[in-house]
């Protein structure tokens, strides 16, 4: 096949997001009135180039397996970003061609193939050179530092500067002849762009516009240099998979660099103010700075500053030998002048307008699946927003609206789409009919539902059909979590399907410790009957079937443990205590007998003997009479020392109080611990320093301020003073006194 002429070609290697890259290839695509521009991206979006007029970037195109049948989630195989910004040049190239009627086509290698199972891994967030091109000129230049280069020589440009284009591309011919092409992936990519330019010439295109990754420019600007026989072999036999194309919201926070996208910006709000404010950008940033330290900050910074702010900037940057002033120069004005040397407060404001977060959106029309759909309508319907930012969200669920706000959120959770994690409540707002949230967010959530589309067209659908997915075969306490998550997120057609499971389940397994830990959510998921206004008779049954299990088996389950497994024991007692509580009635008082059968039983460990008699006590069943007489029994001498100890930490667990409140069990235990032998003591000590440990501060003040207290009021004898050894120690506290009160009028001291 003969080779095309190339003449009218003009290749714009660029930065893929940068200010001064952006408006040099519109400068440079105004200037050629190209017929057809050819941009770097996955030739499947060719269909969605019409909805960019319509689009309010930063935004991205997401190519995705068809087809799958992997679960949520995907693999480094199953997607991959294309992220545009208002400044990167593609962006700019797209709005061109669609301005001035040019065809506009994307070449790079099509998703197809970089997705297929069998290639190469593709990065999820478009793809840059293997090496560091830009590292490697900004060091030949003399800089350390490659952003600060390329600001200096490409993103702070003036307008009417000559074409940056031909210095980039030669620039980075140099480069590939000391580091090679890349390797076989990068040449089927260039393959595949020269194999577009051709046809689009072939079509008629005497004046074609490239604009690709500044790597790629040597290649494609060499194109007659290459034949089409070779690059047909280079593209030959590639795998390929079904893939579908949209474009989805984007974030600069996902832009920045420091978020690990290879091809990022360390400042996308730097570079999107530059863009948009290209004249005296310095003037207005430093001017948006203040008004944030005014607003935000609450402190006073006036036009003065500002000023001052922009000649310390301007100064800085000439003695630096730069061009303009840049983020670096910005950034010392802002510290310096504007917050008068605090640097953690300009570090905070700075790091806020860098990144100027915000998130992209694209229209109605725009591809999706069913089920993107529906969670579109449902927010706004529940008018709640999808925001970049981090911000919480205090539900009533006795209000309509937001009960169903907090269903949608439950839901989407089903489906592992976390826009929203349940926090703790601040304190004046929890109660059973209260729930709060975390809300955030994020692009890879479009992924997540586009995954979770499989299993239904709806978000109640596809949420019910994922519950009885994982209900199958699973164990006992994930089908309690099923439990509740089926009331929280209100599935009432999976609910029945897993309470089958459930009860199933339970009457076959015979692990105690699992029953006690299944029980918990299953009376939790009952408290919301009331308020989610669901049924919660056969909830109530299930768990009483339940909780019949663990009093059958748990004498024999709690005996014989080893110190770990007798610290699960105790929690799960505490838990299924908790749990039973809720439940109340016949289930509490069956508890409560069971537990009072345990009590006083040597084969129990010392720990779990111990939280057995603080539960009890706590509920009135055993009275103080009795808990003397157990706790004078379990530190007889006749008892090992380590036991007593760990019925003490099992007994304490959680709350010290109980001995602020009863001098007379403090007071033996006091006793016990007096009498040990050093050796015994010695032996106790670890156990009962990691048992007072755990109270705060304030608990562990009271009880030794109950000790002492009992302890006169007993007349217990105290160790007499020795004067002697007292005189230095006295010395010292009233030189401290002396030096540290003022003295008074009357002369004395006062401490």
């Amino acid at each position: 096949m003969p080779s095309v002429d190339t003449e009218g070609v003009r290749v714009l290697g660029v930065r893929h997001h940068g200010p001064g890259s952006a408006r040099a290839v519109r400068a440079e695509l105004e200037r050629l009135r190209p017929e057809a521009v050819l941009i770097e991206g996955p030739p499947e979006a060719d269909a969605l180039v019409h909805l960019v007029g319509e689009i309010e970037p930063p935004v991205a195109l997401l190519a995705h397996r068809t087809g799958r049948g992997s679960g949520a989630g995907g693999s480094t195989q199953d997607w991959a970003f294309w992220p545009f910004a208002s400044f990167s040049p593609e962006w700019v190239a797209l709005r061109y061609a669609l301005e001035h009627g040019a065809e506009v086509r994307f070449c790079d290698l099509p998703a197809a193939h970089t997705l297929a199972p069998e290639s190469e891994p593709e990065p999820r967030e478009g793809a840059t050179a293997p090496a560091d091109p830009l590292g490697t000129l900004a060091r030949a230049a003399g800089y350390d530092d490659t952003e600060r280069w390329w600001d200096d020589v490409v993103e702070q440009r003036g307008d009417g500067e000559p074409s940056p284009f031909p210095a980039i591309q030669e620039a980075m011919a140099a480069v590939r002849a000391e580091t090679g092409a890349g390797g076989v992936r990068t040449e089927r990519r260039e393959a595949h762009m020269r194999q577009v330019l051709r046809a689009t010439i072939r079509a008629g295109n005497h004046r074609v516009a490239v604009v690709c990754g500044a790597w790629h420019a040597p290649a494609l600007h060499e194109t007659a240099g290459h034949t089409v026989k070779g690059d047909t072999a280079l593209l030959k036999g590639l795998p390929k998979a079904g893939v579908a194309a949209t474009w989805v919201p984007w974030t600069h926070g996902r832009l920045a660099s420091a978020a690990g996208y290879r091809a990022g910006v360390s400042a996308p709000g730097w570079y999107q103010h530059l863009f948009t404010a290209p004249d005296r950008p310095v003037h207005r940033w430093l001017t948006d700075a203040g008004r944030t330290l005014r607003e935000d900050e609450g402190q006073a910074v006036s036009s003065a500053h500002v000023i001052e702010g922009v000649r310390l900037a301007e100064a800085l940057a000439a003695l630096r030998g730069r061009p303009l002033a840049g983020l670096d120069e910005v950034r010392a004005a802002l510290t310096g002048v504007l917050c008068e040397g605090h640097e953690a407060r300009a570090a905070l404001v700075h790091g806020r307008l860098a990144l100027g977060e915000r998130m992209g959106s694209v229209p109605a029309s725009t591809p999706m699946v069913p089920l993107q759909h529906d969670l579109a309508a449902q927010r706004r319907r529940l008018r709640l927003k999808a925001e970049p930012f981090t911000r919480d969200l205090d539900l009533d669920l006795r209000k309509e609206l937001h009960r169903d706000r907090g269903v949608l959120l439950h839901r989407l959770r089903v489906l592992d789409v976390e826009w929203g994690v349940p926090r703790t409540p601040e304190v004046g707002h929890r109660g059973t009919f209260r729930e709060s949230w975390r809300l955030r967010w994020e692009p890879e959530m479009d992924v997540a539902l586009i995954e979770a589309a499989r299993w239904g067209a709806t978000v109640e659908e596809a949420a019910t059909a994922r519950v009885t997915e994982l209900a199958d075969g699973a164990d006992l306490r994930v089908l309690t979590a099923l439990t509740e998550q089926c009331l929280l997120a209100a599935l009432d057609t999976a609910l029945p399907a897993v309470l089958r499971r459930l009860t199933d389940r339970a009457a076959t397994d015979d692990d105690v410790t699992g029953l006690m830990a299944a029980l918990p959510p299953l009376a939790r998921a009952g408290r919301y009957g009331d308020v989610r206004r669901t049924e919660g008779a056969q909830l109530r049954s299930v768990a009483e079937g339940l909780l019949r299990r663990v009093c059958a088996g748990l004498a024999p389950a709690l005996q014989g443990l080893d110190d770990d497994a007798a610290a699960h024991a105790a929690a799960l007692l505490d838990r299924t205590h908790q749990a039973v509580t809720l439940l109340g009635g016949e289930a509490l008082r069956t508890w409560t007998a069971t537990l009072s059968a345990l009590a006083g039983d040597d084969r129990l460990p010392g720990r779990v003997a111990g939280r057995v008699d603080r539960i009890l006590s706590d509920a009135g069943d055993l009275g103080p009479a009795a808990l003397r007489r157990r706790l004078a029994s379990t530190m007889s001498p006749g008892t090992e020392p380590a036991r007593a100890a760990a019925w003490i930490e099992g007994f304490l667990q959680g709350s010290g109080l109980v001995l602020v409140h009863d001098e007379r069990l403090l007071d033996l235990i006091d006793a016990w611990m007096t009498g040990l032998s050093p050796e015994r003591f010695a032996d106790v000590l670890p156990l009962l320093r990691r048992t007072f440990g755990a109270f705060a501060a304030p608990e562990r003040r009271s009880i030794g301020a109950a000790a002492t207290r009992t302890r006169s009021l007993t007349g217990a004898e105290r160790p007499p003073l020795d004067p002697d050894r007292a005189e230095p120690a006295v010395a010292a506290v009233g030189a401290v006194l002396a030096h540290a009160a003022p003295e008074r009028p009357h002369g004395r001291v006062t401490a």
